[in-house]
């Protein structure tokens, strides 16, 4: 028997279908209740867009609805409800894809609706029914054994065959993406100027661990094993990219810094050049990806006197750990993840006194009640058992519109403030500033918006609660003496080590380095959502800037994010590039405007 949400789900989904296929966006839309929201995952738009309201649905159905021709809309399993909002997932195909989407109905009408496209027809992925075969049975004279071959591939691409696709960074981005593209039989090459795979995390503190569970972090095809770590160490994660690089057969071209990069519009090609065993190599890709994070380089304050200090200043990034302070005196300016991490660890090797200087208010959010609160229900083992997936939880998440998402996110914090309330009351006594987010809507909010501004707490704040590491609030590093940090309320620190937790700049300037101060102003900024809340200036875009879809520059393209993002998103990337190279016609709605040039 169907259920009551089934039904309506269906009825509604019937309707969908045939406003669609009537090709009237008004009747599309008459389906959708005022305050609406439909996402599009490249299916209709290819683009990654959100339009909120009837009026900017018809505008993208007037455009784009005879180009994509929808058809064979059909439910997947069953629909829910709770409080009063039936959710359902369906799948349907386009005229060059095979796609899925998920509806939330309120009263009988569409409140959200996801659409994504899931495979190019004609393009599939190499995977399951369509994996190799591997072995060649029968007599095949002069044959190549795969281990040849790959060597072959090695040799030649790069060298006497062009990649189409170049990508600039072999973190956990590039690496990503490169998988997706190796799986749609896309010649790519990965530029990485460390010599292997993970060295970017090799080189971190001793300390540093992922900050997200194991489950949230998994990458494509080749999830974690089942007794992985909950959360990552830094090497284990770091062998495991380098594991990941040759299980999954990628090409990537360690000790390869990318020098230059410019487009040549004639030939649709890009040249860049980079070095290979200490020659230089000139590539000619059609598509570049920058796949470096989505911060650029790292912010380093500027103090009178830095010159005569005579001890140890760095860099959070470039921080050796902490076993050469012992009986140290050491000062960490900043309060986010990596300045509780480092100043937890030097007060654990011994170091003589550790102070941190907190320039700006931070949210604390402690571990246990973001697993409980946070991940449980999606990505967690409890949720396994349940029968859902990383990759479910995945398209849930993307389902939620970001104008929405803040509120699916503020009763995480609301709770964790109840069952916190010690804590906090501890920590603001000693003097920390703490914040919630601009409107008390958390971590992830301000990640999407500003990449910056909190702690995952794995035990760091209760060193500074209880005054074990040091806290000076409000102010900052005057200048620098021989033996001291000056600070801006006129009294001296002693310090053997000043560690700057300050953070990283856009990546704005990488594109301006590598490519041209121009190109990176046409570029704009990359990720925020133009929220207007601190350091995601407005106009509000509804996705993150220049992430994963067509940027303002030809051909060029921006990956990034943390695990998840980068496993999810890097898909959709993929198909945009594949569909070129495939010689699809790929017509873009709305192609954001750049924002806040560098």
């Amino acid at each position: 028997m169907t259920s009551a949400p089934t039904a309506s789900a269906q009825a509604w989904l019937e309707s969908f279908a045939a406003a669609l296929a009537q090709g009237d966006p008004q009747a599309v839309v008459a389906l959708f209740a005022p305050d609406c929201f439909w996402r599009d995952l490249v299916a209709f738009t290819w683009n990654l867009r959100t339009e909120e309201g009837p009026e900017a649905i018809a505008l993208m159905l007037d455009a784009r609805l005879a180009d994509v021709a929808p058809s064979g809309f059909a439910l997947r399993g069953e629909a829910s409800e709770s409080e009063g909002v039936v959710e359902a997932w369906f799948g349907f195909e386009t005229r060059v894809a095979i796609c899925s989407g998920h509806v939330r109905l309120r009263e009988g009408r569409a409140w959200t609706v996801l659409t994504a496209m899931e495979e190019l027809k004609g393009h599939g992925e190499r995977v399951r029914e369509r994996r190799p075969v591997g072995a060649e049975h029968g007599v095949h004279p002069g044959r190549l054994s795969w281990a040849e071959r790959r060597r072959q591939e090695r040799q030649e691409l790069g060298i006497s065959q062009q990649p189409d696709v170049v990508i600039v960074g072999g973190g956990q981005a590039g690496l990503t993406l490169a998988a997706r593209l190796r799986h749609l039989e896309v010649p790519t090459l990965v530029l990485e100027k460390q010599a292997r795979p993970g060295d970017h995390w090799r080189r971190r503190y001793k300390s540093l661990c992922l900050h997200d569970p194991v489950h949230y972090c998994h990458f494509p095809y080749l999830p974690f094993p089942e007794g992985w770590p909950i959360y990552t160490p830094k090497d284990q994660l770091a062998d495991w990219m380098e594991a990941y690089v040759s299980v999954m057969g990628l090409n990537v071209w360690g000790g390869s810094p990318a020098h230059s990069a410019r487009f040549d519009p004639q030939e649709g090609r890009w040249q860049v050049t980079t070095e290979r065993d200490g020659q230089s190599v000139v590539l000619r890709p059609r598509h570049l990806v920058m796949a470096l994070g989505v911060s650029g380089y790292p912010t380093v304050p500027q103090i009178p006197g830095a010159e005569s200090f005579a001890g140890d200043q760095h860099h959070s990034s470039a921080h050796p750990g902490p076993d050469a302070y012992q009986g140290k005196h050491c000062i960490v300016v900043g309060s986010n993840n990596s300045a509780h991490d480092i100043a937890a660890a030097l007060w654990e090797a011994g170091a003589a006194e550790v102070t941190m200087l907190q320039r700006s208010s931070t949210l604390v959010a402690p571990m246990p009640a973001l697993e409980r609160y946070a991940f449980a229900g999606s990505y967690s083992e409890q949720a396994l058992e349940k029968g859902i997936t990383p990759d479910q939880s995945d398209m849930t998440t993307a389902s939620i519109p970001y104008r929405l998402l803040p509120r699916w996110q503020k009763p995480i914090y609301d709770a964790m403030r109840r069952d916190y309330a010690d804590l906090y009351s501890r920590l603001e006594t000693a003097g920390f500033q703490l914040d919630f987010g601009a409107d008390d809507s958390g971590v992830f909010m301000k990640f999407l918006r500003r990449g910056s501004g909190y702690y995952l707490d794995v035990g760091a704040s209760e060193l500074v609660a209880d005054g074990r590491i040091r806290l000076r609030s409000g102010v900052s590093i005057e200048r620098l003496t021989e033996t001291t940090a000056v600070l801006s309320d006129g009294s001296a620190l002693q310090a053997d080590l000043v560690v700057y937790a300050t953070g990283f700049g856009s990546m704005n300037r990488y594109v301006a380095e590598l490519i041209s101060p121009e190109v990176a102003d046409r570029l704009g900024k990359v990720w925020g959502l133009g929220s207007d809340t601190p350091k995601d200036p407005g106009p509000w875009e509804g996705e993150l800037r220049n992430m994963w879809k067509p940027t303002q520059v030809e051909n060029l393209w921006v990956h990034g994010g943390n695990l998840h993002q980068c496993r999810h998103y890097s898909l959709y990337l993929a198909l945009q590039l594949k569909a070129r190279l495939a010689g699809l016609e790929t017509p873009v709605h709305g192609l954001a405007p750049s924002h806040h040039r560098a």
